[in-house]
């Protein structure tokens, strides 16, 4: 995927419009918090799954820490690093919340703009991936509010996009609805629920969207969607019920 405005932040052409500024930072933009430490990959406890998750992780976190550093320090191509490294993941948010490729890809590419131009103020107490996600989903919801009051076209098809395909550690779904159809009506069948699961989940409130899409669609833990969102556990798990109950409900005349 390559992005104008983003690669205008690093190798800017003189002969194309100026990237627009993000105003105030502060409204999308929140300090970093300490975080408690993850398990440790060699914890004895733990079940080989979550050995080889802790692993990923904290190599995850090593990696960030390095590119951060790298550009704070004035290296631009650490910066492309995080693009090249997050872009999937915050687009798939994007477009999940937004259900418009165009207007995704835009929104994107401004979370990556603000993140350079914020990068200063990241103090490296918090993880950089729950930073990132903090800036995504508060300018993802500013710009709901946004579009709200206008006639804005929600028009993508997600099973369309290459992000719907991506593992979800990529940003793609978890699961898709052509891996639960069987047979060989499963692409026609899959792709016709993913369309309307993407047009029932656009009709939730933000906030519930955004749970579903954090937990159920990307995949994240509890304890980074509480990091994200700033919610209490129980909060969290509350709202994350009642957002199911809701999409079920409204996918129910749907299911066969």
């Amino acid at each position: 995927m390559v992005w104008s405005k983003v690669s205008q932040v690093t190798d800017p052409d003189p002969s194309a419009p100026p990237t627009p500024r993000v105003v105030d930072l502060a409204a999308v933009v929140e300090p970093d918090e300490p975080e408690p430490a993850g398990p440790a990959p060699d914890d004895p406890s733990l079940t080989p799954a979550q050995r080889e998750e802790a692993a990923k992780r904290a190599e995850q976190d090593r990696r960030d820490r390095r590119l951060v550093r790298r550009l704070k320090e004035g290296d631009e191509r650490a910066f492309q690093e995080l693009v090249q490294t997050y872009q999937n993941r915050i687009f798939g948010l994007m477009l999940r919340m937004i259900s418009n490729r165009q207007e995704a890809e835009d929104l994107a590419q401004e979370v990556f703009i603000i993140v350079h131009r914020a990068i200063g103020t990241y103090r490296g107490e918090g993880r950089f991936y729950t930073w990132l996600y903090r800036i995504a989903s508060n300018t993802c919801k500013n710009r709901i509010k946004y579009l709200k009051s206008r006639n804005f076209h929600r028009s993508v098809e997600i099973e369309d996009s290459p992000q719907a395909q991506l593992p979800a550690a990529d940003g793609g779904a978890i699961v898709t609805f052509q891996s639960q159809v069987p047979g060989p009506e499963a692409t026609v069948e899959g792709k016709r629920m993913e369309v309307i699961v993407q047009r029932e989940l656009a009709a939730l409130d933000p906030e519930h969207r955004l749970l579903i899409v954090l937990r159920d669609v990307q995949g994240l833990s509890y304890q980074d969607i509480i990091r994200i969102t700033g919610l209490q556990e129980g909060t969290l798990k509350s709202r994350l019920h009642r957002a199911r109950v809701a999409l079920k409900e409204r996918l129910a005349p749907f299911m066969r």
